[in-house]
């Protein structure tokens, strides 16, 4: 019920992957259809950039104000952190605060002049801005450092490796903020280089019961998942796409003029291919390089079709391997018995 730091800056990398969520799909998804050069309805979604500027901006952000409280010099208290809050983000959509002299907050008795309420990507969440200071201050003096890497003891020495005399850094430690918000950077900066694969995971009910669901609270995990936005851009778009080339290696068996080997583009073969099964139009679209195809039931109704022609084929090598193997039976037995009639005739 009350949100301090800790609760602050984890839904802070929250919406950092969020935001990497919507980049690497949302916005990819619609990115590809563009390069593809495929009519289709652009869908608006919501960019959750303006909440992580909020958070992380280098002069106006939260944690960069919390940082020069905790540095500045004179008398530091968590009120003057949120009266320089109320004063450069009155105006910001998604920071709501009773001190910060706008109207529409004034009157809300739910917000205590002690708190202040970010807007968030999954909901509104009031933090209590009481220990803020501290916690973001909470350093490890240099000296403390230096004498745990004088320990006698290795483990502990190891663990305090900025303690080394060699390598004293005059500096002020970096706060709690910073260094969680260069963490999250870096974490960012690792998963834009590969290719992630995203498994939302549901939780039906707080009781963890089975075969019971909690329509509200599933509700709510769907709409702070973004599932909502990924199901409207997938609905609009196209559920599948492929290169034409292993598109027409998995199904050239479906159609007599791409079987066994198609000569020519790949792209012709898969318009033959989809003509020759009388594929409806809207159905799918030719893209530069690949086939992108709407409704998952036409994906399907592929995959049925090959798995009757793939069991039709064995039908087929099975019956002719038979008839090779009973015509070559009958052959030798032919032939033993002319050999047997021969020299019968011969001792008769």
């Amino acid at each position: 019920q009350d949100n301090s730091f800790e609760q602050f800056i984890i839904n802070y990398c929250n919406e950092k992957l969020q935001q990497i969520f919507i980049e690497l799909t949302l916005k990819e998804e619609q990115e590809e259809y563009i390069r593809e050069g495929i009519e289709w309805t652009h869908i608006e979604y919501f960019n959750n950039a303006i909440i992580c500027d909020l958070i992380e901006n280098n002069q106006t952000g939260i944690l960069a104000m919390l940082d020069e409280e905790c540095l500045r010099p004179g008398t530091v208290t968590d009120e003057t952190f949120l009266e320089k809050l109320n004063q450069v983000c009155a105006t910001h959509q998604h920071f709501e605060s009773r001190m910060s002299k706008c109207s529409r907050f004034l009157n809300d008795t739910s917000l205590p002049h002690s708190c202040f309420r970010i807007q968030h990507y999954a909901g509104k969440v009031m933090y209590q801005v009481e220990g803020f200071v501290d916690k973001n201050n909470d350093l490890l003096y240099r000296d403390l450092s230096q004498a745990m890497w004088k320990a006698s003891h290795s483990l502990i020495k190891a663990l305090f490796p900025e303690g080394n005399p060699a390598k004293i850094n005059l500096k002020r430690p970096p706060t709690a903020g910073s260094q969680f918000k260069a963490s999250v950077a870096t974490l960012m900066k690792n998963l834009q280089t590969k290719n992630p694969n995203y498994i939302r995971c549901i939780k039906p009910n707080d009781k963890k019961a089975a075969h019971v669901f909690t329509e509200a609270l599933v509700c709510h995990q769907i709409r702070y998942l973004g599932l909502l936005e990924n199901v409207r851009v997938r609905r609009a778009g196209y559920a599948f796409r492929q290169p034409y080339e292993p598109c027409l290696e998995r199904y050239k068996m479906l159609c007599r003029q791409t079987w066994p080997r198609w000569r020519g583009a790949a792209r012709a073969g898969v318009e033959v291919l989809f003509n020759e099964l009388e594929i409806p139009e809207e159905e799918f679209s030719f893209g530069r390089s690949k086939i992108f195809i709407r409704n998952p039931r036409t994906l399907f109704k592929l995959e049925d079709l090959r798995k009757q022609r793939l069991e039709d084929l064995a039908t087929l090598i099975e019956k002719i391997y038979r008839g090779w193997k009973c015509r070559t039976r009958f052959l030798l037995m032919k032939k033993s018995q002319i050999v047997i009639a021969s020299w019968y005739r011969r001792y008769a």
